[in-house]
């Protein structure tokens, strides 16, 4: 037997894909991308405002999908599926590293580059997207007053105005712990959920306890996960009050806001406020 006949054969070619379709492809009928990458439309020459568009753009694309998760979180706690709600916040947790990392191309901006198309932007601010407040209704951060620039898009509006007399994602956790048998007060219980939370020493002994405790209970496990969100949530302020400053100082912000001053003001508070000052009691 010749030394040829005991070569291993060529692996055999692999088949060719489906090529031919009779429409779109089924790629482009479930992602869309033919919409997502035509909705870019500059208003002005300069070449770094694409930049800024398609990463607001795919901003707003991230606090759609933390939404969801955090929505997906409230709901298993009332249910108390503790499990479900820590597996959502998980993945929040990754989105949310993801958003922050979307700061990255607009952080370095020099006041130069955002001037050549700054005025593109006309009254347009990021305090307006209806999706971040939403994100935000989530976190507690109630505020009746954020409908009104949304007062013209009625199905927007009543998406937020829903959102803001439902419970927060914190709402819910706090529910829990007293389901859980902890002495949480009627008057934090019963809160007017429209409103922004309030820190509540109630709250801070049950965290404390918590903490004090075994460390792997399903209630310590959520207050890591809640933990690492609101870590998160505090550097995308940062990052956002950093990339503001080297774009544009202290300059009045677009949209008629304060700049760097309200983004100041923002980065010094903590989501979950509780969460935080009780690690001083443990």
């Amino acid at each position: 037997m010749s030394q040829q006949a005991h070569l291993p054969s060529e692996a055999a070619e692999p088949e060719t894909p489906h090529l031919d379709f009779a429409g779109t492809t089924p790629y482009e009928d479930y992602v869309k991308a033919d919409v997502l990458t035509h909705l870019q439309h500059t208003l002005s020459d300069d070449p770094g405002e694409m930049v800024f568009l398609v990463t607001t753009q795919v901003m707003e694309l991230w606090f759609t999908v933390v939404v969801h998760e955090w929505e997906t979180a409230a709901k298993a706690l009332r249910s108390d599926d503790v499990p479900v709600a820590i597996a959502a916040l998980g993945r929040s947790v990754q989105e949310l590293e993801a958003l922050n990392a979307s700061w990255k191309p607009l952080g370095r901006l020099t006041p130069a580059q955002f001037n050549a198309y700054r005025a593109a932007l006309g009254e347009g601010s990021g305090f307006q997207s209806a999706m971040y407040r939403r994100m935000e209704f989530l976190l507690g951060e109630k505020s009746a007053s954020m409908l009104v620039p949304h007062s013209g898009a009625p199905r927007v509006h009543a998406e937020l105005e829903k959102a803001l007399h439902e419970p927060s994602l914190y709402d819910e956790v706090v529910r829990l712990l007293a389901r859980r048998g902890h002495a949480i007060p009627d008057e934090v219980l019963g809160r007017d959920v429209a409103q922004r939370y309030e820190p509540s020493d109630a709250v801070e002994a049950a965290w404390a306890a918590v903490y004090s405790g075994d460390g792997d209970t399903e209630l310590a496990r959520l207050g890591e996960a809640l933990t690492d969100v609101g870590e998160l949530v505090w550097r995308w302020r940062n990052d956002h009050l950093v990339a503001t400053r080297r774009a544009m100082g202290a300059k009045p912000g677009t949209g008629g806001s304060a700049g760097v001053a309200w983004l100041e003001k923002r980065a010094r508070k903590n989501v979950f406020p509780e969460l935080w000052t009780a690690r001083s009691h443990v």
